[in-house]
């Protein structure tokens, strides 16, 4: 039954269905191979609707609709602007900044796509300009995006948390210390590609120019604080701080920076309803499919079969992160957590593992597989976003790839790089 399914899926995805036609006809000819007629159809309807039921999901409508706010008005471009101010001037200066930015305007925004857009836009042909390579570019911009995914909030522990029943404001805090090593790691290989390439550094800014730039930043950077700060200190939950961040979005580029006028809204309420409609979708079908295969104990057999009921903890670790690197190469990242988690579940209770570690993984192999080839969906907003071939976008990946499996070897390694803030924020 599971290579029927699997063949359906990625006959359609080679047909070139979107992913929820795909997984809503494995869906239902899983229902109709374990069951006669229609007689459980009401169950099966029922599962599909509870898998939208829980009231920690309307965070994710939420956060999609104060990204796209933010990213047709001017806080991307201040936060750039102030990055730039400070560290735009030292040896591969420019690469950092972008790497510093996408890392910023995660922490905002929660969309790896919406930061590909919002970043990459205005500092590619500044990096262009001063001497960077296209592929190295685009690699630096794809991949440097995928920290949003780590740095609260994220969508990808949004769902995480949904599915499996962990403390989505825990795997909130518990991202920020691999997303910050992430930084880490690419501004050192930044620093290095400079020098080997003689990259010309930037003119450095006054300490008045600093000054102007940290002033023009400070309403945007109140984003990260009011997540952070609300849900650490107990004044909201994450999904009343996405609410907190529309609302602040919408005064921030309406009234305060006027940069959109209310003509405006439709065009946003229109591009983030269409997204919300997808994932709600991809949700409600992803947990049908979820009860299907648990039903039928596709899951257990899977685990059996590749030894990972015998494995230790270290061993499940790495297998998860195996599977889900490899399935986000093809599958959109939302549908991955939907399918996969459930198949691991029972090897993370055997072994007894940390949910919120196991989340903080399987968020970075989402990150990763999103840039990673041949069907990462953030290769593919960069073609449609900068009009680049296909082979020239993924030409600079390799070194990016490789740093955030040595992350994900370091988290597996020492998982307090992930578990230090959320055991000092969280444990008494």
């Amino acid at each position: 039954m599971a290579t029927i399914l699997m063949l359906i899926m990625i006959g359609l995805l080679l047909l070139g269905f979107p992913m929820m036609i795909p997984l809503t006809t494995a869906a239902v000819v899983g229902f109709f191979m374990m069951f006669d007629g229609f007689g459980q159809m009401q169950t099966f309807i029922q599962q599909m609707m509870g898998g939208i039921r829980p009231a920690s999901l309307i965070a994710v409508p939420m956060f999609i609709l104060a990204a796209d706010i933010m990213t047709r008005g001017q806080s991307a471009d201040r936060l750039i602007n102030m990055v730039m101010s400070f560290i735009g001037h030292v040896k591969g200066g420019l690469a950092i900044s972008t790497a510093t930015s996408c890392t910023l305007f995660g922490a905002v925004s929660g969309s790896t796509q919406a930061t590909v857009v919002a970043v990459g836009s205005p500092l590619r042909p500044k990096m262009l300009k001063a001497g960077y390579s296209d592929s190295f570019t685009l690699a630096l911009i794809i991949n440097a995006s995928d920290i949003a995914f780590l740095i609260p909030p994220s969508i990808g522990f949004i769902i995480y948390g949904v599915i499996s029943g962990t403390s989505i404001a825990e795997l909130f805090i518990a991202g920020i210390g691999p997303g910050l090593m992430i930084l880490v790691m690419f501004s050192i290989y930044c620093l290095i590609y400079a020098y080997v390439n003689k990259v010309p550094t930037e003119a450095k800014a006054s300490w008045r120019e600093r000054g102007l730039a940290v002033r023009d930043a400070s309403w945007p950077m109140m984003f990260p604080v009011i997540i952070v700060g609300g849900i650490y200190g107990g004044i909201f939950s994450p999904t009343e701080a996405a609410a907190v961040c529309v609302l602040y979005a919408f005064l921030l580029e309406f009234v305060i920076f006027r940069s959109l006028k209310l003509n405006d809204i439709y065009r946003i309420a229109k591009s983030t309803g269409l997204i919300t409609a997808v994932v709600f979708i991809l949700v409600a079908v992803g947990n049908g499919f979820s009860w299907i295969i648990s039903f039928a104990q596709i899951p257990q057999a899977i685990l059996e079969t590749v030894g990972v009921n015998e494995a230790g903890p270290v061993g499940v670790l790495i297998a998860i992160c195996i599977a889900f690197f490899v399935a986000c190469m093809f599958v959109d990242p939302i549908v991955v957590i939907l399918v996969l988690t459930p198949i691991f579940a029972p090897a993370i209770q055997a072994t007894g593992l940390d949910p919120v570690l196991v989340g903080v993984l399987i968020t970075l192999q989402v990150a990763i597989g999103s840039a990673t080839p041949p069907f990462g969906c953030d290769i593919f907003t960069a073609i449609a976003i900068f009009k680049r071939p296909y082979m020239e976008v993924i030409r600079g990946t390799p070194p990016f790839i490789f740093m955030l499996v040595a992350a994900a070897g370091l988290i597996i390694a020492f998982p307090d790089i992930a578990l230090f803030l959320r055991d000092l924020a969280y444990r008494d």
